[in-house]
């Protein structure tokens, strides 16, 4: 067990104290405190809404991962990058990252544990090791922490808008132009399955570029649900392979939407941009005359439309 202490410094509630400590939401702090694995003053806190006090000492304890049994993951997963302190993986489409009570299959953790990664444990045991995530029908980079310090620092990157990464898509019709889309996000309110631009929603903006034909790339400003998707869907577009926002019938077997380039600060300083290849599936619908350049070095790309959107970029966990 990975036993961390600390005192608090002001009157808050435990869960946001344990979330800006160790740089992650709330959500996943609730986890931890009913698995029983917080305490204050020696007592197990008994919910995240618990007010400490100036002086109080609480204490978290971090499951191993080699507490839990994984499913059997049959499955390869291309590794792009690998040291002591992180793992950048090519997640294929229609693998899960994230175990869930409703899922049956095996994840990407699954397979981690199964390879014998020693992963961190700061997100609680059904998130070992992922700073951030993938939608199971989209492609792409993921990175992937090995302690719970590097998690803690990469953690950190994703609020402060260093790292990121760019997407790129086949639509159902080209753009015609570079645009950045600004508009809220929140649940549809007459289908709960989707998310969509309403008014009073979170904060979303997104900057899309046209590479070749149907090609395009995104960079993101914020993280939310769906975001790529719904705020196409305000340009007219689709994405291929998308029955939920595009069109209903399709023969496209999963959402065309790839993350292609990632980068980020490594724990020792350096910077790191890594290029995810596309799947079979991916290149096998890329237009015509397409040349492997066209989808690379996509920051060089954007920075000559940084001026569409005013802020920094800033990447989700989309």
């Amino acid at each position: 067990m990975d036993k961390r202490e600390f005192t608090a410094d002001e009157a808050i509630r435990v869960d946001k104290f344990l979330a800006n400590r160790l740089n992650q939401n709330r959500n996943q702090i609730e986890q931890l405190i009913k698995k029983g694995l917080v305490s204050i003053n020696g007592k197990p806190a008994k919910k995240g809404g618990v007010k400490l006090k100036a002086g109080d000492k609480i204490e978290i304890t971090l499951p191993k991962t080699e507490e839990l049994t994984p499913k059997n993951a049959d499955f390869e997963i291309p590794i792009l990058y690998e040291d002591d302190e992180l793992l950048v993986i090519n997640k294929p489409p229609g693998i899960v990252v994230h175990p869930a009570p409703s899922y049956k299959e095996a994840t990407l953790v699954d397979w981690l544990k199964q390879k014998g990664y020693s992963l961190s444990t700061i997100a609680g045991d059904e998130r070992f090791g992922i700073v951030h995530r993938i939608d199971k029908e989209t492609s792409g980079a993921l990175v992937i922490a090995k302690n719970n310090k590097t998690h803690e620092f990469l953690s950190r990157q994703l609020k402060d808008k260093s790292m990121g990464r760019y997407y790129i898509m086949l639509l159902n019709e080209p753009l015609k132009e570079a645009k950045c889309v600004e508009a809220p996000i929140a649940r549809n309110p007459k289908n709960r399955l989707k998310m969509g631009i309403v008014k009073g929603g979170k904060e979303a903006k997104t900057l899309f570029v046209p590479i070749y034909e149907n090609l395009a790339a995104a960079k993101l400003f914020t993280g939310r649900t769906h975001q790529i998707r719904v705020h196409l869907n305000k340009l007219g577009r689709y994405i291929l392979g998308d029955t939920t926002y595009g069109k209903k019938e399709q023969k496209i077997p999963r959402v065309m939407l790839h993350a292609r380039e990632l980068y980020f600060t490594h724990p020792n300083g350096e910077k790191i941009s890594i290029i995810a290849p596309v799947f079979d599936d991916f290149k096998k619908l890329l237009p015509k005359g397409i040349e492997n350049e066209k989808i690379s070095d996509l920051s060089s790309r954007f920075d000559s439309y940084d001026g569409l959107c005013d802020k920094q970029p800033a990447d989700s966990q989309i």
